[in-house]
């Protein structure tokens, strides 16, 4: 659940949200892709490899940005905060939005830059969490997930998926539930230990930008490509498929419905998957494990590997071996953490 609420002043706010694990039906959770489908959702499990944001007084009364993951820091001068290098414009923008002066704010993230484990959006939430608290303003849940998603597709200017920042506000492992009355987070009755045990994340070194995947399957989807449509329809029954598995403990069948997924996937744009991520899903597979996708839109990132628990081992050493590296993470039961001093 979340832990986000409302404070009184302070000088310090520190605030973290977790990344996620996209399990099945990605991409749907774009507007309007799902409002063509029936039964659209997405499945996802937040993890342990957080976006964390320091809110503190600046010294001298100046606006000061820092980012330890790119070891860079900008100091926006009044009345042109938007006016940084590009690492620093999400958070500028946020910034500019809650007006926003005479702080230090410091981000810092747990998961490589594009990893496809929506980092941006587990950013964007601890930061508007964070920036909420300082400024003692109060929003719901749904309307500081809102904020954040139009604040980053401000950023990006293209669409952003709607699923991305729901483990972050939430924690736990979910289906999100894409409906023309509004999206829906139903939390699945899954133990998070059976699941992260039967799973490696590899990170295959190769960044991603999950905006070029995304707007141009949604923009072929738009001009109407008819083999998209098809293959949504067969993701959404995979992702049903895989939530009643899930739920049943049928750990096979959940690897099946991974190597359903993924097939499909790749076929929704080309860049989706490389010649690398090929061979890495390859060696994988053939050490023992059931399945293996990339995270997110593709094109670099993480592996997502489904192996039974004893495989585990096996399949590190093979992603080591390939030169990929293997991160460690838990499944978070809690999402956005917000603590003032």
């Amino acid at each position: 659940m979340s832990r986000y609420t409302h404070y009184n002043a302070c000088v310090r706010v520190d605030s973290s949200a977790p990344t996620r694990l996209d399990l099945a039906g990605g991409t749907l959770d774009i507007w309007p892709l799902y409002l063509f489908h029936n039964r659209a959702q997405t499945l996802n499990a937040a993890i342990s490899l957080r976006a964390d944001c320091t809110l503190t007084e600046s010294a001298d009364g100046a606006l000061q940005i820092i980012s330890d993951d790119t070891k860079t820091a900008a100091r926006p001068q009044p009345g042109s905060i938007l006016d940084v290098p590009a690492e620093h414009r999400l958070v500028a923008h946020l910034l500019h939005f809650f007006k926003t002066e005479g702080v230090t704010i410091r981000t810092r993230s747990r998961s490589p830059v594009g990893a496809g484990l929506a980092g941006s959006s587990a950013l964007s939430i601890a930061v508007c969490g964070g920036l909420a608290r300082w400024h003692n303003r109060s929003f719901s849940p749904e309307a500081l997930i809102n904020l954040a998603l139009n604040l980053e597709a401000q950023v990006i200017r293209v669409p952003t998926g709607t699923q991305d920042y729901r483990p972050a506000m939430y924690g736990g492992i979910a289906a999100i539930e894409l409906k023309p009355e509004g999206i829906m987070r139903v939390p699945l009755s899954v133990d998070p230990e059976d699941l992260e045990t039967r799973i490696v994340l590899a990170y295959t070194g190769q960044s991603r930008n999950s905006a070029i995947n995304n707007w141009a399957i949604l923009k072929n989807y738009i001009d109407g490509d008819h083999e998209l449509r098809i293959l949504f329809d067969e993701i959404i029954d995979v992702a049903v498929a895989m939530r009643k598995s899930l739920e049943a403990r049928d750990w096979q069948e959940v690897g099946h419905c991974l190597a359903q997924e993924w097939a499909l996937r790749k076929r929704l744009y080309p860049s989706v998957t490389t010649d690398a991520i090929d061979a890495l899903v390859t060696r994988v597979l053939d050490v023992g494990a059931r399945a293996a996708k990339i995270c997110g839109a593709g094109g670099g990132g993480c592996l997502l590997v489904f192996a039974e628990p004893d495989l585990l081992p096996v399949v590190r050493r093979e992603i080591t071996i390939a030169g990929a590296s293997v991160l460690e993470f838990k499944i978070e039961s809690d999402g956005l953490r917000v603590q003032a001093n």
